[in-house]
């Protein structure tokens, strides 16, 4: 029988199965299109991932934490927050394997961010957040690592270690903290509430964790649940009551009011944000959706009311006032109750004007939160630290009079006690008077908790615990030997 003609180049083996292969190749072409069709399915599940991530990162806000001032790299660490234990650095967080969380496993990262805990089992202090994050649901963790692993750039910036005053520089006392104070709970919808109200609470109490600032906190630096959003100091700053209450909270304010102060940081006639909130607006609040905006003013507008003894709203406070700039400009006296007048006709009244009505640019004083409010500390902080806020191409801003001052004078705590109160007693709430030791404790960070206060004393007690403890040991020693028999 003569054998089919070879081509050249061509083995007898393929000829031989050739049938074979023509009649599979309908299956291997449509194989290989699933395995096309599956693999883009896949990097389409996994860019969605990535993407819902980035924006709960945004929502969490962790760039405002996590990226040091002056150009830092994003999430690469370094900001430092003041506490008061003291300063706090952020860590980096991005993908880095030598100095950030590039050896992270999802389980690694999840117990770091909604636990406090880090890969190398040591205890984070919640000046990260995390007892916020516990609330993040599970779907929500797996989109963050996600985000963080596959889409930020890893850095191998070292940030600089936080160093805290005995005993707070032993973190595995935090563990006791922990087992007192975290609520591990994951967020659990309220059947009885509607879904925007739901997704309002997700938001609020879990990935932009508004309680951790706006509640007051105990002794021990735990939030104080039974007084939630009513208010509580951050470092230097005053994160005021944010609960249904119309005169001290935001019961007063409109849902496009408030809308409007989360998206922008700016109310004219209420309210503009500073210090750590102004952050918020910034790197975060500016670019949640609009729908997501008003899901956190349904909630917050619903958060029961705790009311306190003003019956008129912070923002409601004050005037216009002229009167002491028309008797006082041009006189050359400047005797010491005139000092706050000298010091705002100088360095305030060019930008807010002289009868504190504020221009396009600058707020009034008048219907003003910061000079309205019940304790002077934003006012303060203000005037000691500026303001820079940027939303879209628009940048707020405020030169600082305090010790970071450039170009504008450095006033004394007595200069900022003075024209304090002469802005609280001509456009704000002249119920309200600012000391120099007031400016001092906040320049300092504001008022220290019970356990900081007793700090100095834990090295003494705990030397004094170590001696009582071998004294008794030395004695149940030397008591064992006498009481031993004598032998022969």
């Amino acid at each position: 029988m003569p054998k089919p003609p070879v081509s050249p180049g061509t083995s007898f083996g393929s000829t031989l199965f050739a049938p074979i292969s023509a009649s599979l190749r309908p299956t291997i072409l449509c194989l290989s299109a699933l395995v096309a069709s599956a693999g883009a399915s896949f990097a389409d599940e996994t860019s969605d991932l990535v993407a819902r991530g980035r924006y709960l990162a945004t929502a969490a806000d962790c760039a405002a934490c996590h990226t040091a001032p002056h150009g830092g790299t994003p999430f690469a660490g370094g900001y430092g927050i003041d506490t008061p234990l003291g300063k706090i650095f952020s860590t980096n967080i991005t993908p880095s394997k030598q100095d950030g969380i590039g050896n992270y496993s999802e389980e690694d990262f999840s117990r770091a961010v909604r636990e406090g805990v880090a890969k190398d089992g040591s205890h984070l202090y919640p000046a990260m957040p995390y007892t916020a994050y516990a609330k993040i649901t599970d779907d929500d963790m797996k989109a963050l690592y996600a985000y963080f692993m596959n889409e930020v750039k890893p850095d191998d910036h070292k940030p600089q270690k936080t160093e805290l005053p005995f005993p707070f520089s032993i973190r595995t006392s935090m563990a006791v903290w922990n087992l007192l104070f975290l609520d591990k709970t994951r967020f659990q919808p309220n059947p009885a509430k509607s879904a925007e109200w739901n997704r309002g609470a997700y938001l609020a109490d879990a990935l932009e964790h508004c309680a951790t600032c706006h509640t007051p906190r105990n002794a021990f630096m735990a939030e104080d649940g039974s007084q939630a959003l009513a208010g509580g100091s951050v470092g230097s700053w005053y994160a005021p009551n944010i609960t249904s209450d119309k005169h001290a909270g935001i019961g007063g304010w409109s849902d496009d009011q408030l809308i409007q102060y989360l998206k922008t940081g700016n109310v004219p006639g209420k309210a503009q944000a500073a210090g750590p909130m102004a952050e918020a607006v910034e790197n975060s609040l500016q670019y949640l959706s609009d729908n997501d905006l008003k899901a956190i003013v349904t909630y917050l507008k619903d958060v029961p009311a705790i009311g306190s003894a003003e019956k008129t709203s912070r923002a409601d406070l004050g005037k216009a006032s002229a009167v002491v700039e028309a008797s006082l400009r041009g006189l050359p006296g400047q005797s010491p109750e005139e000092n706050g007048y000298h010091i705002f006709s100088g360095s305030c009244a060019a930008c807010h004007q002289v009868e504190g009505q504020g221009n396009d640019h600058y707020p009034s004083l008048f219907h003003n939160t910061a000079t309205g409010e019940g304790r002077p500390d934003n006012l303060v902080s203000t005037i000691l630290y500026g303001l820079h806020r940027k939303v879209g191409d628009h940048v707020a801003f405020m030169p600082a009079f305090g010790a970071d001052a450039s170009y504008t004078d450095r006033l004394s705590d007595k200069d900022i006690a003075d024209v304090s109160n002469y802005v609280l007693t001509n456009y704000g709430n002249p119920s309200v008077k600012v000391t120099a030791a007031d400016v001092a404790r906040i320049r300092d960070g504001g008022e220290k908790p019970l356990i900081v206060k007793l700090a100095p004393l834990a090295a003494p007690a705990a030397i004094a615990a170590a001696v009582i403890v071998l004294a008794v040991i030395a004695w149940l020693l030397s008591r064992r030997r006498r009481s031993r028999p004598a032998l022969g």
